[in-house]
């Protein structure tokens, strides 16, 4: 089964060329997520209760173009699949009648108190709910950055924290577009991003950076070393 929501682009959600930021987009596609879970009866206010909460492990999103101010889209979602303790969810994105945009991401469920991935799919309220059409976005693998073009560090501030009690998944991708952004517009833009390790209030990510001619590649690390996120944005010609 296969859901729609529209939104129309707001003032505060894009850049100084009127386009939507990817951070912002980003949003738009957990926000329809979380609805669509909620409506099936596992999103948050069932499984907050219990001690379990959702938690974004992958994502990758495919733009033709960036939707610009009061521009309305709509968003198309369904569930690929929920195997291995990950649940893949897929979106396309429509500007009227036009597809601009495809996402694919990967969820996993998180114990709250033990901060462990759990597997509940089996789990009666998880039944029917798979729609199977698979979205063909093969998956970009990351590799370290042993020297970066630069690095920006973001200490995570209260308003980097949500209800899960670390760093938005927003918010890395935010710090990451604040430390180095290549000229994409008018260009097909990929963004793919891992989640490793969840950044929790008052620590400092290190974002390191390295630049090439087909976009950037990021590596956010903590204090100890540990990599907490890392994402490539690859930028190719229409």
């Amino acid at each position: 089964m296969k859901y729609s929501y529209e939104y129309e682009i707001k003032y505060q959600e894009v850049d100084g060329r009127k386009k939507l930021r990817l951070f912002n987009l980003e949003n738009y596609l957990l926000e329809v997520a979380g609805i669509v879970a909620d409506e099936l009866g596992f999103g948050i206010r069932v499984l907050h209760p219990k001690g379990l909460t959702w938690i974004l492990t992958r994502l990758s999103v495919e733009m033709d173009e960036l939707p610009t101010h009061c521009e309305k889209i709509r968003i198309e979602t369904w569930i690929e699949s929920n195997v291995h303790m990950l649940s893949t969810r897929d979106f396309r994105i429509y500007s009227g009648d036009k597809l601009i945009g495809r996402c694919k991401s990967v969820w996993a469920v998180l114990d709250l108190e033990k901060r462990e991935i759990v597997n509940c799919f089996d789990n009666p309220i998880f039944e029917g709910a798979v729609d199977g059409e698979v979205l063909d976005m093969p998956r970009v693998r990351m590799t370290t950055i042993p020297e970066p073009t630069g690095c920006m560090p973001h200490k995570i501030v209260y308003s980097d924290i949500d209800y899960n009690g670390h760093c938005n998944s927003c918010r890395y991708l935010q710090a990451m577009t604040d430390a180095y952004l290549p000229d994409y517009y008018g260009k097909r833009v990929r963004l793919d991003i891992n989640y490793s390790k969840e950044a929790m209030l008052g620590e400092t990510l290190m974002t390191n950076y390295l630049v090439s001619e087909d976009g950037v590649q990021y590596q956010q690390k903590n204090e100890t070393g540990e990599t907490s996120c890392s994402a490539k944005l690859s930028i190719y010609d229409l």
